[in-house]
């Protein structure tokens, strides 16, 4: 039944990638990343390890939702009652079309889409504003979004912030890496301007913190699928072996600014995978936080959302 009232409120579609709430859920997740191909028992069991080496399950769950209460309040604090955040993932429920067809259902005619990924690629962003447009287009519903965020100011100062603390604690000769999930090859020579918005980020975060590019910091990606074509890099684990086998370099600092919460890919790949991998090779590590719903940030997206919907 339609809710006259919402025809003249908004609607916050806030899109991310979606988790397992519990360990039954790890095989239909699995099974919906692989496009419905179930998991063989040995990739099954590979990442149900890798959750337990965490604590069993992803508190990106919790995180995710923890971001929308934050971005509802903040809207609320901007526009009372003229929008409604709701969630929409992209691997878990509830998925995109789920979540705008309930939007229908209730009366809204409008949607500003935003994930929760600050870099733009069509691989990403793009996929999720796509099946955001194909799901209201059967009812009608307007659609609008947010591509990028890469160099929102309050975004760039909560890692550069971070990263000077982080940095007095760490060796002198430490080397900073940003980096962000790896995306196929295919998709960066079709032109996708992924590595640059990732570039972005780290050159205002490195100009903030004063770092002097390549002496004390770099790029590099992370997390590559797990598919025969190949992926962007460099990976994170072989520019720490090249740190390692440097004579300038004790320490590496990651600051995984294409996530902005934490996961599998921070939690796992980075503060157990990665630190590993440094610490075998006698190099100090440390990792710059996630946002998670830093109030500052989201209160910087909730504006940006207010200006579209003006």
């Amino acid at each position: 039944m339609t809710t006259v009232a919402n025809n003249d409120k908004t609607a916050v579609l806030l899109m991310a990638y979606g988790t397992p709430r519990t360990p039954d859920e790890i095989e239909p997740y699995y099974t919906d990343i692989r496009r419905g191909r179930p998991p063989t028992p040995e990739l099954l069991a590979e990442l149900t390890a890798r959750y337990d080496a965490i604590g069993g399950i992803s508190p990106l769950a919790a995180r995710t939702e923890a971001q929308r209460t934050a971005l509802q309040r903040a809207l609320d604090a901007i526009a009372p009652e003229r929008f409604e955040v709701v969630l929409g993932l992209k691997h878990a429920e509830p998925k995109i079309e789920t979540a705008v067809d309930d939007l229908a259902r209730r009366g809204f005619r409008s949607i500003i889409g935003l994930v929760l990924a600050p870099h733009y690629s069509s691989y990403s962003i793009g996929q999720y504003m796509d099946r955001t447009r194909a799901a209201a287009e059967p009812h009608g519903m307007s659609v609008t979004g947010i591509d990028s965020w890469a160099t929102e100011p309050a975004f760039v100062e909560f890692l550069a912030d971070d990263m000077k603390a982080r940095l007095a604690n760490m060796p002198s000769n430490t080397k900073v890496l940003f980096t962000a999930h790896s995306l196929p090859q295919r998709i960066i020579d079709a032109g996708d301007p992924y590595p640059n918005e990732l570039r972005a980020t780290a050159e205002a975060v490195a100009a903030a913190v004063g770092l002097s590019e390549w002496s004390t910091w770099s790029i590099a990606w992370q997390s590559a699928g797990r598919t025969p074509e190949p992926w962007i890099g460099p990976d994170i684990l072989a520019v720490i072996d090249d740190l390692a086998a440097s004579e300038n370099s004790s320490g590496v600092l990651v600051c995984a600014c294409g996530f902005v919460a934490d996961h599998l890919e921070v939690l796992f790949d980075l503060d157990i995978e990665a630190r590993r991998h440094a610490e075998a090779k006698g190099l100090s590590f440390d990792r710059t936080a996630c946002v998670n719903d830093d109030a500052p940030v989201i209160a910087s997206l909730a504006r940006r959302v207010a200006d579209i919907a003006g």
